[in-house]
Order: C-alpha cells, then structure tokens, then sequence
C-alpha cells in the first residue's frame, strides 16, 4: 500500500484539477453569454490581446514563411519537384504552422499577462473588493477575455497567414529564382477554402484557451509574489500544451477520413 499511495493521490489530484478547470470554464462561458455586458472591458482586452500582439506574430510569420521555402526547395530539388514549393508553403502555413505558431507566441505574450494581472488582484484582495462592491469577477475580468481572445486570434492567424507566405514568395523570388507571375497563380489555385477556414477554428479555439487558462491561473494564484509568478509559469505551460493536444483534435475533425 505504501508503494500505490503516491500513484493514488496523483491521480485523485489530476482530477480534481480537471474538475476545477472544468466547473471554472462553465462559470466563465455562462457570463460571457448572460448580461450585462462590459464593452469597454472587451474592447481594452482585444486592444492588448489583437493589436499589440501583431509584432510579434508577424515577425513569427515572415520568417517561418521565408525558412520553409528554404527549407522546402532544399528537399524538393532533389527529386526535381521545386514547382510544388508554392503549394507546400501555402498548405502549411494556412493549416499548421499559422495557427499553431501564432498561439504559442500570444500564449507566452497574453497568458502570462492575465495570470500575473489577476493573480495580482488576487493576492492584494482586490477581487474580493469587487465581490464587496456587488461586481462578479467572472463577468468583470474573466468573460471579457475569454470572448476578446476567441475573436482576436483569428484575426491574429489571418494576417499571419498573409505574412506567411508573403515570407516565402519574397525568398522564392529574390533568392530561388521563381516567376513572380506562376508562384502567385500556383499558390492560388492550389489553396483550397477548407484550408484557411481550418486553420481560422484552431485559432479561435486557441484564443479561447490561451485566455482561459491565463485567467484560471491568475484567479486561483495564492501566497503573494512567489505564488503569481508560479501562476503565471503555469499559466504559460498549460496554455501550450493545451494549444498541441487541441491543434491535434481539430486536424482529426476536419480532415481524418
């Protein structure tokens, strides 16, 4: 019995992790879909979650745009295949590469800032100042979020997918080679819609659970400075693990046979 204790109480805290997240995530979605609703809220937290954020993604974009068309020609001219460069590029930067980088970088950049935002708020009483004043902290600070990040990080992966392949048209033609002419028809005709709406569903469902998992930290964060910054590592960590296993759902629904 000493030796399955651990694995017992590993599992009965696992789950209760999951039960937490899972009852904070009801209690989130039901106030972002009941009023009232805070506009000015939403419209700060889309300021600092979609415009301030694009620096960052778009750098991101144009230079896994511009090594994957490297990258790519680099392979494909072994098996004298170059012509495909366009699609390939296209293809993995709607589907893939757009929307999983551009999570990951507003996860590092927008996550860790909720979590420390609120795990500020938190241990300074600050939300309990709100509960005080009659202000549900889940309607004030969490229910903004959620519905700024689910809206803005599409919008985020469609300019990333522009930039995308702006990076990698700009490498073909200025270093490879290519006709500017035949890439650009190329890359559109072989890019379907499913592609691009594909990848814009990954995003907003990333959104939804990078800003989720920023506020749940940042909410339950105890025991002052020590305990926001762990909140905020943690906050990081779960977002990007969440961003591969649901990145990997998502693919399955749209194209698994």
């Amino acid at each position: 019995m000493p030796i399955l204790a651990p694995i017992g109480r590993s599992t009965i805290a696992f789950f209760t992790v999951i039960g937490r997240v899972a009852l904070f995530t009801l209690l989130s979605v039901s106030h972002c879909v009941r009023p009232p609703i805070f506009p000015r809220q939403i419209g700060r937290q889309m300021l600092e979650i979609g415009f301030y954020s694009l620096p960052v993604v778009g750098l991101t974009a144009i230079f896994t745009g511009m090594v994957l068309a490297l990258q790519s020609f680099t392979g494909f001219s072994r098996f004298s295949a170059e012509s495909a460069i366009p699609n390939i590029v296209v293809v993995s930067i709607t589907r893939e590469l757009g929307p999983v980088l551009a999570g990951l970088m507003v996860a590092g950049r927008v996550s860790a800032a909720i979590a420390a935002e609120i795990g500020t708020m938190r241990v300074t009483e600050q939300i309990d100042a709100l509960t005080t004043l009659s202000t549900n902290p889940h309607k004030y600070l969490i229910a903004p979020r959620l519905i700024a990040g689910l809206l803005m990080l599409p919008l985020l992966v469609l300019v990333a997918d522009i930039i995308g392949v702006l990076g990698g048209y700009l490498v073909s033609i200025f270093t490879l080679g290519f006709n500017p002419a035949t890439y650009l028809k190329n890359t559109w005709d072989f890019m379907q819609p499913i592609d691009v709406i594909s990848g814009l569903v990954k995003a907003a469902v990333f959104g939804f659970l990078l800003t989720l998992m920023g506020c749940y930290h940042g909410y339950n964060s105890r025991g002052g400075a020590q305990g926001v910054g762990q909140a905020t590592t943690n906050a990081v960590v779960s977002a990007s693990v969440l961003i591969f296993l649901s990145n990997y759902i998502v693919t399955t629904l749209f194209f698994a046979e």
